[in-house]
């Protein structure tokens, strides 16, 4: 098994009297990664504290290996390491290659090296026609590619994307989300993408980690966070309809039934396979089987209305629509 690709043992980090990380501990795979939370949960802190751009005030924490309060091992860590930071921090009076380049030679890259990797990152991210205009000529979806591109400039095994859709209009974020998912899902890359629009986070990531008030509220791959509890699977049968509900009752499982041919079932097992066997003793064909699951809003809301000493954080029907819903347009389904 690899050693995890963050690890972090009762991180704390505090600001006076205000506690911004509260002793996190964490052992994160490598993988395409989801770092979740409300404005102030701690998120921009523990990224500076994993790039050793702030000190911990207690606790450790160790990113691809490297301890980032060591000097030597922050310069060795930024060679394994990209980052895409929120803010646009682009360099004036340069354009593309040499914004690019140049930082490609601060991770310890050839001259040589630096200029063949800038212009392939450059069209791997689709700015091979801009690549010599100068920055002050870019758009906002321009400069995101741009950032993205520096931070792949030295092929890191690890990225960190801080809201890396930020200010972006709807054809420009698809593009970046396809470009994060290719790496993620394709190319391997390990990442950790800070961003508060869930569904961006739900189509890149495999996992996700929830923090608020400094801690961790909740973590773990999306497929099992997701899932419903006790199992329930919408089910469609063709046939005797009566006689498969009837052995469901049988049975002793569960189920409410939604329409003429469709029922939802609380499964005692992981799978369905028991399904299809019942409903062929009933004289019954099952035409589909669909478990339910959670969406991430719904996790992500959990998470934070269970977070210890969490009064403020109390959800009810008359609250905004969520950022899922606002990206679809349709009504949020209801937790199981």
């Amino acid at each position: 098994m690899s050693e995890p690709i963050i690890q972090l043992d009762g991180l704390e980090k505090s600001y006076g009297a205000l506690r911004a990380l509260d002793g996190l501990s964490l052992d994160l795979p490598e993988g395409p990664i989801g770092l979740l939370g409300p404005n102030g949960a701690g998120k921009s802190t523990l990224i500076k504290l994993l790039l050793g751009q702030l000190e911990p005030s207690a606790g450790r924490a160790r990113i691809a290996g490297f301890d980032p309060t060591r000097r030597a091992e922050r310069l060795a860590l930024r060679r394994r390491v990209g980052y895409m930071p929120e803010s646009d921090c682009l360099i004036p009076d340069m354009n593309g290659v040499e914004l690019v380049r140049g930082l490609g030679r601060l991770t310890g890259m050839t001259p040589r090296d630096a200029i063949t990797r800038t212009h392939e990152v450059l069209d791997y991210v689709g700015l091979e026609e801009a690549r010599y205009r100068g920055l002050d000529e870019y758009s906002t979806g321009m400069k995101q590619r741009l950032k993205l591109a520096q931070a792949l400039v030295h092929d890191p095994q690890l990225l960190l994307l801080d809201e890396p859709t930020n200010g972006l209009d709807p054809k420009g974020r698809k593009h970046m989300l396809e470009l994060i998912h290719d790496l993620g899902h394709v190319q391997g890359k390990s990442l950790l993408l800070c961003s508060h629009l869930l569904p961006d986070v739900e189509r890149t990531c495999e996992r996700v980690v929830v923090i608020d008030k400094g801690k961790i509220c909740s973590t773990g791959s999306i497929e099992e966070l997701t899932r419903t509890e006790g199992s329930w699977t919408r089910t469609e049968v063709d046939g005797d309809v009566a006689a498969f509900r009837a052995a469901l009752t049988a049975a002793e499982l569960e189920f409410e039934v939604e329409s003429t041919f469709v029922q939802r079932v609380r499964l005692r097992e992981a799978d369905g396979d028991g399904l299809f066997e019942l409903a062929v003793r009933a004289g019954a064909v099952l035409v589909q089987l669909a478990p339910e699951r959670w969406t991430l809003e719904e996790v992500f809301v959990d998470a934070l209305a269970n977070s210890p000493g969490n009064a403020r954080f109390q959800p009810d029907s008359n609250s905004a629509r969520s950022s899922a819903e606002l990206e679809t347009g349709a009504p949020g389904k209801g937790r199981h």
